[in-house]
């Protein structure tokens, strides 16, 4: 019986060539052992490029973002192309207008010739529309918005229901009495006869008519092959340009290549700022595009000499260039006979970074990304510990085929005798399930039975004309802010938001957790034991640092000393000042 050898998907490293692609962003430490894949065709681009087309919420705070925020700086892309991200997002915002604009078309051409009674549609369309508004997107909304989602929906369909017989019952000849001339015996008989008014669908025939209403199932119709156009035209774009096997070819991706001037102009700048080590930060967001923070601290020791060694002047660049051959082992690996390494450590990320705030800055080309200005910033910052202008020595490990980015910044400062260690680790969680799904849903969608295409539109043809409105409307609230923004001339900002941190989930599974926290213990053990190895050549002390490292790694609080003080340990512990004797530990003390 043969052996059966499982498919291990390729794990490969966003960190482009020199010269491979548009705005290709400078490898840090390159493993040649390992494939590099640019950002701007990395699975994370290719994951976020599929939202734009699949949340329409998503899409808006990356276009608001990164087109609309013309004044804002784009914040560090790490991993991921934000201008390729940005060129699907209109792209799948024009594909949603053009829809948009059709369905209203018709259902404008309809109403006339339906005499009205396709507004009804309107009316009943717009309560379904509304709930999931009234609902809310939170997972558990309060029981009031649940009850009001449950009749603004439940309204809307019986209203919907009521109509839909109605039209059908009208357009196959129900209630032709009321077209009978008034000579006729059976009008008189129906006049004065016992009925006493007039059939309520004999109204209704008289007021659409056999024609509207027919008309009114056809425009009803062909709203809803609109809707499934719509849908397979964007399952279309799932399945091919946005695929695993075509999304690499950005010179044929057809997003890159229909935007106008407007974006060619932003798209430089996003490419020309989103992979400098030097960063332009707002005061609030200092690491906006680093992800969530993930237990920061601070700590400082006093320098105190070593009698048994020789003293040696302590620099900040010492510190950090005994710290980063440590950090550069993680990337070797136990040689082995049959199987290679695919560990992540491997492509493990190690480069200097300097934070400068935007402020002062007069126009967006003139943050300083000049050649030979990353260099004049990081000679005099490394040194310097300033408070707006910092440097970092920034470590980073891309993994899960940068879904899941972990970068450590670390700084070291010493002053008055004192080292100061900074360590501030930040997780990018993996982007969000539904993105995740793009293929599956295109491929469901687009081997589904005519039936199923026809079970997902139905529902939806009701609200569809309410929702053109709605996205016509919110087109034209853009287009005014647009004009009236004044962002082309406004004064510099940081970044506001980071459309990578836009689409990422709130946690990542627990494989992904447990790979965040062994990528965390294994730099930051070699940052400490780095740390001490450059006190101990400088002729310090050691205790102390190795100490309070101990402390910090088993999450407890340092304690600098216990003399004359009164603590105690334990969930039912007590303790009194003074000369008492403190109370016994009750049971459950350690």
């Amino acid at each position: 019986m043969g052996v059966s050898t499982a498919y291990v998907p390729q794990q490969p490293q966003p960190r482009p060539d020199p010269g491979a692609g548009p705005g290709a962003a400078p490898a840090a430490a390159p493993n040649p052992e390992l494939p590099a894949t640019p950002p701007y065709a990395s699975e994370a681009t290719r994951l976020l490029c599929a939202g734009t087309y699949l949340d329409s919420a998503y899409r808006d705070r990356v276009i608001d973002e990164l087109y609309l925020g013309e004044q804002r700086l784009a914040a560090p892309s790490l991993g991921f192309d934000a201008a390729r991200v940005l060129a699907h997002a209109l792209r799948a915002r024009r594909l949603e207008l053009g829809w948009s604009a059709a369905i209203l078309g018709l259902w404008v051409v309809g109403l006339p010739l339906t005499r009205g009674w396709l507004f009804l549609f309107l009316v009943f369309g717009t309560y379904s529309a509304l709930a999931p508004w009234a609902r809310g997107k939170a997972d558990e909304p309060p029981m009031y918005r649940r009850v009001f989602a449950f009749l603004l929906r439940w309204y809307g369909r019986i209203g919907i229901t009521a109509l839909l017989v109605t039209t059908v019952y009208v357009a196959c000849g129900g209630g032709e009495d009321a077209d009978r001339s008034v000579s006729s015996p059976s009008y008189y008989g129906g006049a004065y006869g016992s009925s006493g008014s007039t059939d309520l669908f004999d109204t209704l025939h008289e007021w659409v008519g056999v024609l509207g209403a027919w008309l009114t199932l056809a425009i009803l119709a062909l709203t809803g092959l609109f809707l499934a156009a719509q849908r397979s035209q964007v399952t279309r774009s799932l399945s091919a340009e946005l695929s695993m096997e075509r999304f690499p070819d950005v010179a044929g991706d057809p997003a890159e290549q229909a935007e106008g001037r407007r974006f060619r102009r932003l798209a430089q700048r996003i490419r020309a700022e989103q992979w400098q080590p030097l960063v332009m930060y707002h005061e609030a967001r200092p690491f906006c595009g680093a992800g969530a923070a993930h237990d920061t601290w601070v700590l400082a020791v006093e320098l105190r000499p070593d009698s048994a060694r020789a003293q040696r002047p302590l620099s900040n660049r010492t510190v950090l260039e005994t710290v980063r051959p440590l950090l550069e082992q993680l990337r070797e690996s136990a040689a082995t006979a049959e199987h290679p390494v695919r560990d992540r450590l491997r492509r493990l990320e190690i480069d200097e970074c300097v934070f400068l705030p935007v402020e002062g800055l007069l126009r967006r080309e003139d943050a300083p990304y000049a050649p030979g200005d990353f260099e004049s910033h990081l000679a005099r910052a490394v040194e310097e510990g300033a408070e707006k202008r910092r440097h970092f020595l920034r470590v980073r490990v891309g993994g899960w085929e940068e879904e899941l980015v972990v970068s450590v910044f670390v700084r070291v400062h010493t002053q008055g005798r004192m080292l100061m260690l900074e360590i501030a680790p930040h997780v990018l969680t993996p982007v969000r399930e539904d993105f995740k799904d793009a293929d599956r849903t295109a491929h469901r969608y687009n081997h589904n039975s005519l039936l199923g295409k026809a079970a997902w539109a139905v529902p939806r043809v009701p609200a569809a004309a309410a929702v053109a409105v709605y996205q016509l409307g919110r087109q034209v609230v853009f287009g005014w802010r647009l004009v009236i923004s004044g962002n082309a001339g406004a004064l510099p900002e940081g970044p506001a938001a980071s459309v990578r941190e836009l689409g990422a989930a709130p946690d990542g599974s627990l494989f992904q957790e447990m790979d965040v926290d062994r990528y965390l213990r294994a730099v930051q053990d070699r940052i400490a034991h780095g740390v001490r190895t450059a006190l101990a050549d400088a002729g310090y002390q050691t205790g102390e640092f190795v100490q309070k490292i101990i402390n910090i790694s088993n999450g407890g609080v340092n304690i600098e000393s216990v003399e004359g003080s009164t603590f105690a340990v334990g969930e039912h512990a007590t303790a009194q000042s003074g000369g008492a004797p403190a109370a016994a530990p009750q049971k459950g003390t350690e």
